[in-house]
């Protein structure tokens, strides 16, 4: 089992850049594929971005493709989302999660029940 905590999530005007991270506990940090979602007012939880246990892989998002950037630090036990060209519509409270499952191949998990455990978030909002 694993515990997630997410911070780094404020008030940026449109434009700017956040990083925000994610730290795990317990030892077993690189035996997770990790992912980020992210859920606005009134929408569904959707997904922003995913990393593979060694951080050789990455999937993001189309939404978001070209700004975010997705990398983890295994020996800190954490995964970042580095969001720059930040728009009003990229507020949302964000997600990690993590993913014990192995797919064949180099697949990253973009489903919700995919991943197994979940932090609380953190709220990222952008004004215009």
């Amino acid at each position: 089992q694993v515990q997630l905590v997410e911070s780094g999530g404020g008030l940026v005007q449109a434009g700017g850049s956040l990083r925000l991270s994610c730290a795990a506990s317990g030892r077993t940090f690189s035996s997770y594929a990790m992912g980020w979602f992210r859920q606005a007012p009134g929408k569904e939880r959707e997904f922003v971005a995913a990393i593979s246990r060694s951080g050789g892989s990455t999937y993001i998002a189309d939404s978001v493709k070209g700004r975010f950037t997705i990398s983890r630090d295994n020996a800190k036990n954490t995964v970042y989302l580095q969001m720059n060209s930040l728009k009003p519509e990229d507020t949302a409270v964000y997600y990690c999660a993590a993913d014990h499952t192995y797919y064949s191949g180099s697949y990253l998990a973009r489903r919700i029940d995919d991943y197994d455990y979940w932090g609380q978030g953190t709220q990222v909002t952008v004004s215009s």
